[in-house]
């Protein structure tokens, strides 16, 4: 299984991985065949990559986190919400208490947690892939941490609902496909603050989780906002959130801009982990989050191509790799863990 740019796909091929929309429906299944009209279809919903099982991926699996089922249900969940169906009512947030739950029990059930970026991200959909993304991203962080059942259901109900203000920020500025305005940005930036007095108020939440949607644009620095709070000044979760938002931002396709690759993303955050976020934070972070995801393209410095086959925790920049394609672009096969030959090493990512 690999993970390609849908417009490299030549029609034929083979789906590694069921597509789901942000509805919860099935918009092509595991193992069909993609003719081009699949491909339009998918074209037209904003999906820009997808996974494939060929030759040159044979054996590879890729594996996210939580079920893919549970992952499908929460965006669904999360979209109803920030459509607007009556935040208020007490069976929605009895829902997202029990999504958290579900996305908590089976991460603590996994053996070895890795987020590989599995997800197939949608340009229309980010709002609410993007909160779902963000819950597990902090979960997984406070799991690090040593957080207990109670402090990671507290954290996950504040990540998932953390964009929440956003329902009242006008859906011009939201969608606006260029730069803003001064007034624009201001106007973006009450969304943290109103997001907290809406969780406040419904009366149901754990303060604590209302907190983050107040805090997770504050900078360890003081550079951030609403508030300008500093280092432990900032809540713990709200710290957290900071950095799992930055991180699925950065890797998603946005409107005004493309997505930065997985190491990129890796290099920003730990190179900013002293100035906007809290340095405990970002080194669990960092632990379970991969730098060169399982099925993506890697560009060695022998100038050889390679698809990535395993991640090597102790050195995360160096997986075992298979070899596809060498110097000369010419087909062969052979798999180096690049934390045995020193000689090798990756210097980019390649779009398979």
């Amino acid at each position: 299984m690999r993970r390609v740019n849908i417009d490299t796909v030549p029609p034929g091929a083979k789906l590694a991985r069921t597509v789901f929309s942000s509805d919860g429906g099935v918009l092509l299944m595991q193992g069909v065949e993609l003719r081009e009209s699949y491909l339009e279809l998918l074209k037209n919903r904003g999906i820009t990559e997808i996974y494939l099982d060929d030759d040159l991926s044979a054996g590879i699996e890729v594996h996210d986190v939580i079920n893919e089922n549970t992952r499908n249900e929460a965006v669904t969940l999360v979209k109803r919400i920030m459509t607007g169906y009556s935040f208020s009512d007490a069976i929605d947030v009895e829902k997202v208490k029990l999504m958290v739950s579900k996305i908590v029990d089976e991460l603590l059930a996994n053996d070895d947690i890795l987020y590989n970026l599995t997800e197939i991200k949608t340009v229309d959909d980010y709002t609410f892939e993007h909160s779902v993304n963000v819950c597990i991203l902090s979960l997984i962080t406070g799991i690090g941490l040593g957080f207990d059942t109670t402090q990671l259901r507290e954290l996950g109900i504040g990540a998932i609902l953390h964009d929440i203000g956003k329902l009242c920020i006008p859906r011009e500025i939201l969608k606006k496909p260029c730069q803003l305005t001064v007034e624009e940005f201001e106007e973006i930036k009450r969304h943290t603050v109103l997001g907290y007095e809406l969780l406040k108020n419904s009366g149901q939440l754990y303060m604590v989780s209302s907190y983050i949607a107040l805090g997770h644009h504050e900078r360890y620095d003081g550079s951030g906002y609403p508030l300008r709070l500093k280092n432990k000044e900032i809540q713990l979760y709200a710290r957290i959130v900071a950095v799992a938002d930055v991180y699925d931002a950065l890797t998603s396709d946005r409107v005004y801009r493309k997505r930065l690759k997985p190491h990129e993303v890796y290099e920003y955050i730990t190179s900013l982990g002293f100035h906007h976020f809290d340095p405990q934070v970002v080194d669990s972070f960092v632990k379970f989050v991969t730098v060169y995801p399982v099925g993506s393209g890697v560009l060695l410095n022998t100038r050889e191509r390679a698809i990535v086959v395993k991640h090597n925790r102790k050195m995360p920049t160096r997986p075992v790799v298979r070899i596809v394609y060498d110097e000369n672009m010419k087909r062969r096969s052979k798999e180096i863990d690049l934390s045995q030959d020193k000689s090798i090493f990756v210097v980019d990512a390649w779009e398979v």
